[in-house]
């Protein structure tokens, strides 16, 4: 299946078949969904102990499952089993992985990395993480 068949199509994806794509360092992800008509897109995060989310803002409300270890932020602290909701327009200033830690994760919109003077450093979108998994090696 390639990239453009996960946006317009009914799915099944075998997560085993999917790459590791570097998102920022110590975080991959596999996309298993992104939606060129409405912007949402879903990803599954492994994070290594330490790794972090620098400021961002959630332009698009998004929801989380950690399936393994924990994750920390602005909201407390979620462990393997718990469920998230971030609403639109939530900006986290950091979000942390003190361990080894796997999530589900669905937004329906883009994700903007941002200094604390407001100053954008990055777009995560539906468009964006299409572009990384094609240029992964195995994206394809």
């Amino acid at each position: 299946m390639t990239i453009a068949q996960t946006i317009k199509d009914e799915l099944l994806i075998r997560m085993d078949d999917l790459p590791w794509i570097p998102m920022v360092e110590g975080v991959d992800f596999k996309l298993l969904r992104a939606c060129n008509v409405t912007g949402a897109w879903t990803v599954y995060f492994r994070a290594a102990a330490g790794a972090s989310f620098p400021r961002h803002q959630h332009y698009g409300a998004g929801e989380y499952m950690v399936t393994k270890g924990r994750m920390v932020y602005r909201a407390g602290e979620a462990g393997a089993g718990d469920y998230g909701y971030e609403p639109l327009g939530a900006i986290h200033e950091l979000t942390s992985f003190p361990e080894y830690t796997e999530l589900y994760f669905t937004n329906s919109g883009p994700v903007v990395f941002i200094e604390e003077n407001g100053t954008v450093n990055s777009i995560l979108d539906n468009f964006t993480l299409v572009e990384m998994a094609e240029n992964c090696e195995g994206g394809k």
